[in-house]
């Protein structure tokens, strides 16, 4: 079996005395979309966090091209990877381009200002990213999509292969939800960017991640295709779900429709409200 670039080996995370992830073996596939889900509090965010460099395990580690990335410098790390954390906030008054440019700086020598390379990298991913029209405009002006496609521009002028996000929708409309969804499926589609992200909405795992990792306790239940995933085992044993699994008609790929909590979960089940949901979605 070929080992993917970037992989966790026996990763242990503890917070304090209190253990989060325990040996945690798990490979991201190179140039495709993995959507790390699971329930509130699961370890996702955390195991996310830990791949990226923001938190240190315990023991175990975190690999990158068969190089632990725990023991590189930062900066070297930050010419790898780059990671978009959840609710990201800029400087009051700081534009769209000083933010993009930011992520010039891992490539810096010293405090030396930005080369021809750099300005254009920036202007490539202001474009790249549909913000042309708000180069100038302070970030703390933008919407809540806008400001979220900004600092993806930040991400990508660091020029990594490889981008993290860390619940990018959240708080966001389902307009803008799917204009960030539909960045990074650009991005992956057109780019080949590995591209790793904690999603809580389980549809948009399965209509835009071609890998998924559901995760319970810090442990892996089950990983691979949205088909192989999304299974009324793993959403019970998972999220303490009963549901139904339907085809998406444009796509093919597997969407959940929730009616119930599971029986370990509620301790005796509440009547099932199934047609009333699928009344509502349509």
């Amino acid at each position: 079996m070929v080992q993917e670039r970037l992989y966790t080996n026996q990763l242990d995370i503890s917070y304090g005395e209190r253990s989060i992830v325990n040996n945690l073996n798990i490979s991201i596939p190179s140039g495709k979309i993995t959507a790390l889900v699971g329930s509130n509090g699961s370890g996702k965010s955390t195991i996310l966090k830990t791949m990226a460099r923001i938190m240190k395990p315990s023991s175990g580690g975190v690999f990158l091209d068969g190089k632990s990335i725990h023991q590189q410098s930062t900066k070297e790390v930050a010419k790898q990877l780059a990671i978009l954390p959840q609710n990201p906030v800029a400087p009051e008054g700081l534009t769209v381009s000083e933010l993009v440019t930011y992520g010039r700086f891992p490539h810096q020598k010293g405090f030396g200002s930005l080369s021809k390379e750099d300005k254009d990298i920036v202007r490539w991913a202001i474009e790249m990213t549909g913000m042309n029209e708000f180069y100038d405009r302070p970030v703390d002006q933008l919407s809540g999509g806008q400001r979220q496609r900004a600092w993806i521009a930040m991400a990508l002028a660091q020029g990594t292969d490889i981008l993290f996000l860390d619940e990018p929708t959240t708080f966001l409309d389902m307009a803008h939800q799917l204009e960030v969804l539909k960045l990074l499926q650009k991005l992956n589609g057109e780019q080949r960017r590995t591209v790793v992200m904690v999603v809580h909405d389980l549809n948009h795992a399965t209509r835009y991640a071609h890998h998924m990792v559901a995760i319970k306790s810090g442990q892996v239940i089950s990983s691979g295709t949205p088909e192989e995933v999304m299974t009324l085992d793993v959403l019970r044993e998972v999220f303490g779900i009963e549901a139904d699994i339907i085809r998406d008609p444009r796509t093919g790929v597997p969407l959940c429709l929730p009616y119930e909590l599971a029986h370990d979960r509620l301790g005796s089940a509440s009547a099932p409200a199934q047609k009333e949901l699928v009344a509502a979605t349509r």
